[in-house]
């Protein structure tokens, strides 16, 4: 005779960022760590911390984040933990590049449709060598890592961004009530106070000059343009580890000529 499995618990609730639920029962509920491509998924089979089989069923489109907090059939917590996993982390090139290169790599990886975790200074994305390749040529420095991955979520995705842990639940009253109300009817008597009845002054305003004299043109600025220089690729052949530590020598020793002017 073999011992029956007990049956899997069902879940079909999610508290984003487990938003509303005091510290204790936070720490009293099991974990399921779980990676990026199996968060975003509606149809999940787990086992949390407790070896406890689940069945995971939410609406479809949810994307679970770390911090969120499942509620089990029988009324028990599990918190949603992001399990480390493989990924790039891109960086600017500090010799060869400014920040400004990681917007830029951010334009380019979000027409791709590319699942991407912003930081303030690096991006995040899951392994893929020709992307790789791509951002090494544009100045910026790839290194393979492992970690967490929470990548942004849709505009538009009622708060499924990489840091919507605290979900805004106070629902963003911008009413902004100082303290002090604006009263329109106090404005417009005030507007009125400052008619300074420009018709009464007795004189005639004739400055001896026509006011319907169209203005001049703006003196167009001449923008010069620089060629840009050939990109320096970060691959395994640019003859740098990119630990910073080497010195750039620019010192190009030129001698202009410049002759001295005798005035």
């Amino acid at each position: 005779m073999t011992d029956k499995q007990p049956a899997a618990l069902q879940v079909g609730k999610r508290i984003a960022g487990g938003q509303g639920l005091s510290p204790v029962l936070l720490r009293r509920a099991s974990e399921v760590e779980l990676d990026w491509d199996v968060r975003q998924k509606s149809r999940i089979e787990a086992t949390d911390t407790l070896g406890r089989a689940l069945n995971v069923f939410l609406p479809r489109g949810t994307v679970l984040r770390g911090g969120d907090v499942l509620v089990c059939e029988d009324g028990s917590l599990v918190r949603v933990k992001a399990a480390p996993q493989p990924v790039l982390v891109v960086t600017h090139c500090a010799d060869h590049g400014t920040p400004f290169d990681l917007l830029r790599a951010a334009y380019h990886l979000g027409n791709r449709h590319v699942p991407l975790e912003l930081q303030p200074d690096r991006l995040l994305l899951e392994p893929d060598h020709v992307l790789a390749d791509m951002l090494r040529a544009q100045h910026l420095i790839v290194t393979e890592s492992s970690g967490a991955f929470e990548p942004e979520g849709g505009a538009y995705g009622a708060g499924d961004g990489a840091h919507a842990g605290h979900a805004h639940a106070h629902a963003h009253d911008h009413a902004h009530d100082h303290g002090h109300k604006h009263d329109h009817a106090e404005a417009h008597d005030h507007a009125e106070a400052h008619d300074h009845g420009h018709h009464d002054h007795g004189h005639d305003h004739d400055h001896g000059h026509s006011h319907d004299k169209p203005k001049a043109a703006g003196k167009a600025i001449a923008i010069p343009v620089v060629g840009q220089a050939k990109a320096h690729v970060h691959g395994p052949d640019c003859n740098h580890d990119h630990d910073h530590g080497h010195d750039h020598d620019h010192a190009h020793g030129h001698d202009h000529g410049h002759k001295k002017h005798d005035h």
